[in-house]
């Protein structure tokens, strides 16, 4: 739950400085799962998966598609967001999603995302952290060593029509420290209960753990003017 937040609150924040988030805007998440930006953002927006493993939530509708080849026209949307989903694609497909995004989208585009060695080698000391205490690693982390994680140079081939910015999001000492606490039932339900009561003081919090070296970066691409 915690880990959860801590990915969306940025990617909100962010879209915020180029949107209009309210209610009437126009936004896509690719490889949403069934609860996606929901989850932190009551309006309705559209989410696209290969599958969803359990019924869908509101206030998302959900559609089946790939990344890689999304069924809506050019500028359908507001805002695309992309959380947690590249390092799931196989490198030579990574490109192309990246493409469909900013295809879709009218203004901004957010892709966060696992980045750097140091990230990967977090994710396998949180593996063997799972083994160890003899549970079995969730499903994301076991794909998470399928591939290498992308980096920054994803976006090189981006059109010149778009600016880049890249934030930090979660520290890495502090990522660390989150998910060996999240394997904690007890503890998840005390973030839960957070989150739920006092949401900006949680939101604050985790802010201020976005620093580098970074787990995770967020990238944003802005449609300029025409």
């Amino acid at each position: 739950m915690l880990n959860r937040a801590a990915r969306y609150f940025p990617i909100l924040r962010e879209m915020r400085q180029v949107i209009d988030l309210r209610n009437g805007c126009k936004v896509l998440e690719i490889g949403s799962g069934a609860i996606g930006v929901g989850e932190f953002w009551r309006h309705s927006f559209l989410g696209c998966d290969l599958t969803f493993a359990e019924k869908p939530r509101s206030p998302m509708r959900a559609v089946k598609c790939s990344g890689s080849l999304l069924p809506f026209a050019d500028k359908s949307f507001d805002a695309v967001i992309a959380s947690d989903v590249m390092e799931h694609v196989p490198p030579q497909a990574r490109g192309q999603v990246v493409s469909e995004a900013l295809r879709v989208s009218r203004k901004v585009v957010v892709i966060a995302y696992p980045s750097g060695s140091a990230a990967a080698a977090a994710d396998r000391d949180l593996r063997e952290q799972y083994l160890k205490s003899n549970k079995v690693p969730p499903g994301w982390l076991e794909e998470h060593m399928l591939h290498p994680f992308p980096s920054g140079e994803l976006f090189s081939n981006v059109e010149s029509g778009w600016t880049l910015k890249a934030v930090p999001n979660e520290s890495l000492e502090f990522h660390r420290s989150m998910m060996k606490l999240e394997m904690n039932p007890a503890l998840n339900l005390i973030f839960r209960g957070a989150l739920l009561l006092m949401p900006n003081v949680v939101e604050k919090v985790l802010e201020r753990q976005d620093s580098e070296p970074s787990y995770r970066k967020i990238f944003v691409l802005t449609r300029r003017e025409e």
